[in-house]
């Protein structure tokens, strides 16, 4: 064969693998276009659903946003499966996995690291124990829930699109599993409080107790408190002794703040003297959302004020409503940071290896077994029990330490109450519901109709006695524990404050005995509340949006603290061209998050990288060097040292504060190289801060965010201003509200309702999320009537 015959062939065949190859692709994009359309909600027509009692209608507005009219609350839990199950059954199956720690055997050996983590809390195990105490009611709506669920899956034309790119198969749904869902969301608004309680003790067994309390106070001068309190000034040590740890290369990062922002005016301060309630909470932001909105109708009367009538927000995997208004009572929640994790140290019995002691005397160590699967095998992890929870950690001394943690207990989930704030006529009958729910504890702010406004944590809360719960202590002889749960009668509340304001943001609420009570779960600085309190404080009257303007706020008045000393930083390199050009932006900064601001996004990154520095030096690099040994209580503490700047205690590896200032300028500068090529001016916050609401197999499968992402852009807020925004995180939704008065209330959630792309109303709704624009709370004229038949 001639070298002309041969590469003739070889094109040949080069050709038709081309063409294959693009057959092929056609092919298979054309069955996953297919599946696409087929997994799609169904919007029309009339179901068959065995198990309801009476004909539902699903009502949809040209957003997806349901109203859903049936005869009895059962009927109404049934349909919101439904719905749940049409539009969001992939992250409802996550969800309960992530629960469970069973996300490896959908996602693969990557996520067995996270499953490890998880399973020491047996969740699946305690949700089994639940349901088997679940009050007879609460399970006959669970359980027309669960029904619904699995019908909603069941009647979709394709499982839902995830599922085919994963080889997997959809599971149905079971009333554990709902449970699985509420745990879920104790992991991610609790799941790290016992982590204050080990850095404070690396803290204390490094530097000393004095040091500790500095590094982690209980609260911050930014603070806002609803009753006026003040914490003691932090003590200031006359020294310290530690070793320089190595510095730490990992740009510093702000982690995301999980909570919210949420406040409310009494009527006086309204037009229609009916309170009003702003609720906006910050998770991260995804492909579907965390939320899903809906409208419960009830027909007929039920109780004092007649049908019920909720509109607000859903968790897909379970059936109350979250957040919303029902004409008499609106509510909205935020993380309470209330101290809900303890550190118990596990003391060993000497020459009895596995034993511990308890005020019961001696008792071995629970060995479990569970298994860890992937879709290509199972491994074994043993879980190590005590009587007060799971051993989790080890303190720098080697003892071992016990979570013990309100998730754990048999009334850490408790749905009936909910139901019950759903249906609340009154302020006082919302709280009294508040304080019996089992969920996450929040900070819940209340406005009723008739213009009353309170705040109450909504929740269960330990009882301590014999420790503060700020450090890790020994239960073993019985001289410290849990007495159980605070009674309804010593959980902190406010009712009708003389000011006729209640806000709160994740900081510190209330002060002295309340403050006790509560314990420190690691709250937030102030900054947020600061502000949002300025801007209740600066009208005498509001309207929705006066509130929406509140919530879209980007004040960062933390950062001005920050400017004044990295101007004097700057004014001491004169000669140094690249921090001489920091000078004129960081002057000319005007106080706002603003996504052109170049002045603020140099102000943040000095910040970081000088309370990251700080905590490095003093407490070393974590396992993750991307992260810091510091809380948010370190906005305290560098003010403080910053300060005074005690020559005794310059962080390890420092010759002076001033040298720490400049290691910090210089970390700003590389960023300034790096992510801008040298040029200042185009260091600005908006090419940083981007709103980043993606698909999470986007990562994996670059292209299918072609399919389900919206375009991204740049966004403006920050952790430290009211519209705090994270680079994938911040506001899920955003509610104003004031009860009777539904019609005037706003909504905004990124995303949209629907988790499948070919839904026709997909992400209709974020462009307003993202931009701001008032969109009303009330689903809009029906476009599209699905009936369910019994």
């Amino acid at each position: 064969m001639t070298t002309r015959a041969f590469l003739r062939r070889i094109g040949l065949v080069l050709g038709i693998s081309v063409i294959l190859i693009c057959i092929l692709t056609v092919v298979a994009l054309g069955w996953f276009a297919v599946r696409l359309e087929r997994s799609a909600p169904r919007l029309e027509g009339n179901v068959s659903a065995p198990g309801l009692t009476a004909p539902v209608t699903i009502a949809r507005d040209g957003d997806g946003v349901p109203t859903v009219t049936g005869n009895s609350r059962a009927d109404l839990a049934y349909a919101t499966g439904y719905l749940h199950a049409q539009e969001r059954f992939f992250q409802m199956d996550t969800l309960r996995r992530v629960g469970a720690g069973e996300l490896a055997a959908l996602f693969g050996p990557q996520a067995l690291a996270m499953d490890r983590k998880t399973r020491l809390h047996r969740f699946r195990a305690r949700a089994n124990q639940v349901l088997a105490r679940i009050a007879p009611g609460e399970r006959r709506i669970l359980d027309a829930y669960v029904t619904g669920v699995n019908r909603g899956l069941a009647d979709l034309g394709a499982p839902p699109f995830e599922y085919a790119l994963l080889r997997q198969t959809p599971q149905r749904w079971t009333a554990a599993d709902s449970l699985l869902a509420v745990y879920a969301m104790y992991l991610d608004l609790q799941g790290g409080g016992l982590a204050l309680e080990l850095q404070r003790a690396r803290a204390t067994a490094r530097l000393g107790g004095g040091m500790a309390d500095l590094l982690y106070p209980l609260g911050t001068e930014l603070d806002a408190p609803l009753d006026g309190s003040t914490v003691p000034e932090p003590f200031v040590p006359a020294g310290l002794s530690a070793d320089a740890p190595a510095r730490n290369p990992a740009p510093a990062v702000e982690p995301m703040v999980k909570g919210s922002n949420n406040w409310a005016v009494a009527g006086a301060l309204t037009n229609t003297g009916a309170a009003m309630v702003a609720n906006d909470m910050h998770l991260g932001t995804r492909i579907p959302n965390t939320w899903y909105r809906v409208r419960l109708m009830q027909r007929g009367a039920r109780g004092r004020g007649g049908a019920l009538d909720v509109v607000g927000v859903t968790l897909p995997g379970i059936f109350p409503t979250v957040v919303g208004s029902n004409g008499f009572v609106a509510w909205g929640f935020t993380v309470a940071n209330a101290d809900t994790h303890d550190a118990v140290i596990v003391e060993p019995v000497a020459g009895r290896p596995g034993w511990y002691r308890t005020p019961a005397g001696p008792r071995p160590v629970r060995h479990i077994a569970e298994r860890l699967c992937t879709p290509k095998g199972c491994e074994a992890l043993v879980v190590r029990e005590t009587i007060w929870g799971p051993i989790v950690a080890k303190l720098p001394d080697g003892r071992e330490v016990a979570d013990r943690w309100i998730a754990h207990d048999a009334q850490a989930i408790r749905l009936a109450p909910m139901l019950a704030i759903e249906g609340a006529r009154d302020a006082a009958s919302a709280v009294r519901a508040a304080h019996r729910v089992g969920l996450p504890n929040e900070n819940m702010v209340i406005g009723d109709r008739d213009g009353h406004v309170a705040w109450t944590i909504a929740g269960q809360v330990p009882q301590r006695f014999g420790f503060d719960g700020r450090t890790a202590t020994s239960w073993a002889d019985g001289r410290a524990g849990w007495r159980g749960m605070l009674p309804p009668d010593q959980v902190p509340t406010i009712m009708d404050p003389g000011d006729e304001r209640v806000w709160t943001a994740n900081a510190r609420v209330v002060g002295g005995a309340a403050l006790t009570r509560l314990g420190d779960g690691g709250y937030d600085d102030g900054s947020r509340a600061r502000e949002i309190r300025r801007r209740l404080f600066a009208r005498a009257r509001f309207v929705e949006r006066d509130m929406l303007s509140i919530q879209l706020d980007t004040a960062a008045p933390r950062a001005l603290f920050w400017r004044s000393v990295m101007l004097r930083a700057l004014a001491r390199h004169p000669d140094d061209r690249g921090l001489r050009a920091m000078i004129a932006p960081v002057k000319a900064w005007n106080g706002h998050a603003d996504t052109g601001s170049v002045g603020y996004r140099l102000i943040r990154a000095f910040r970081l990288e000088i309370i990251k520095n700080a905590y490095v030096a003093y407490l070393g690099v974590p396992d993750d060097s991307r992260t810091s040994y510091a809380g948010p209580g370190a906005e305290q503490a560098l003010r403080t040292l910053l300060r005074r700047r005690p020559p005794a205690l310059v962080p390890p590896g420092y010759a002076s504060w001033d040298a720490l200032l400049d290691a910090g300028l210089g970390d700003v500068a590389k960023q300034v190289r790096g992510a801008a090529h040298g040029r200042v001016d185009r260091f600005t916050w908006g090419a940083y801060m981007h709103a980043d609401v993606r698909h999470p197999l986007g990562k994996a499968i670059p292209l299918l965010r072609l399919i389900t992402d919206p375009a991204d852009h740049a966004v403006p807020g920050d952790g430290g201003a009211p519209r705090a925004q994270y680079a994938g995180g911040g506001a899920s939704e955003r509610l104003v509200v004031s009860p009777g008065h539904e019609a005037q209330g706003l909504f905004h959630m990124p995303g949209g309702q629907s988790g499948a792309p070919f839904a026709p109303y997909y992400l209709a709704g974020h462009e307003a999320w993202l931009n701001g624009e008032p969109r009303p709370l009330l689903p809009g004229l029906t476009r599209w009537t699905l009936t369910l038949h019994p």
